[in-house]
């Protein structure tokens, strides 16, 4: 919302009024001055006009959580726990969740109440990879390794998967990168390989890695350099995209 727009519905100023405060200095946004009538303002905010509070601003959290297997990636569920269960913080219940996990999946998990944020992880056009450690079954054949890099044709859809970076460790064992999180899709991928996942752990989500020091079913808030790691990567991919195009 532009904050011109905030002054004049919070106080009925209307449009006029409202900018003729800001522009006699009288607004400030989280304890500075401003001026600019076009300027955004969110809800984690705090606004004041001639000293009295308009907004107060909410506290923006930006959590990681290492999920353990058995755990619904969900705020509420009746019958089992949710990862919302595992967060102890009083505003635990303003959070959704930026992507999912099965429930029998383990790994990284972001949280967040900035749903700006969340988009640039979820969206598919913002291309945020996630890494995970995949088990199988049976030994993987490396030719599958030019498959996974070809991408997938899902009739259901009727998509083809984004190309996905598959790099083997051992026999039953491979390190998976993917562009996208559609229903099910590393199981579906290695089904259509003739194997299946009998493990599976996301390590990372974009350049956000889970901590080897954070064990399962613990949490901790992401730090300002992590948090802002998915605007840079965001932006830059922006970037490039436009560069080329040059």
């Amino acid at each position: 919302m532009k904050l011109v727009r905030l002054l004049a519905k919070h106080r009925s100023l209307g449009s006029q009024a409202a900018s003729r405060a800001l522009a006699g200095g009288r607004v400030t946004l989280n304890d500075a001055v401003v001026t600019e009538a076009n300027r955004e303002v969110t809800r984690f905010d705090h606004v004041r006009l001639d000293g009295e509070v308009l907004q107060t601003g909410c506290r923006a959290l930006y959590l990681m959580l290492h999920k353990p297997s058995g755990i619904v990636s969900a705020t509420h569920d009746p019958a089992h726990r949710t990862v919302i269960d595992l967060i102890d913080d009083p505003d635990r219940e303003t959070l959704h969740l930026a992507g999912r996990l099965d429930r029998s999946t383990t790994g990284l998990m972001l949280l967040t109440n900035d749903g700006a944020w969340s988009k640039r992880i979820t969206e598919k056009a913002f291309g945020i990879t996630k890494t995970y450690l995949v088990q199988t079954r049976d030994p993987m054949d490396p030719a599958i390794v030019r498959d996974f890099a070809r991408g997938f044709y899902f009739a259901t859809e009727n998509i083809t998967t984004q190309p996905a970076e598959l790099t083997l460790l051992d026999s039953h064992h491979a390190r998976l990168t993917l562009s996208e999180g559609r229903y099910h899709q590393i199981k579906r991928m290695f089904h259509r390989v003739q194997n299946r996942v009998t493990a599976l752990h996301r390590e990372a989500i974009g350049p956000i890695q889970l901590p080897h020091d954070l064990p399962p079913g613990h949490w901790r808030p992401l730090t300002p350099a992590e948090r802002d790691s998915i605007l840079r990567r965001v932006f830059n991919e922006v970037f490039d995209e436009v560069f080329d195009e040059v």
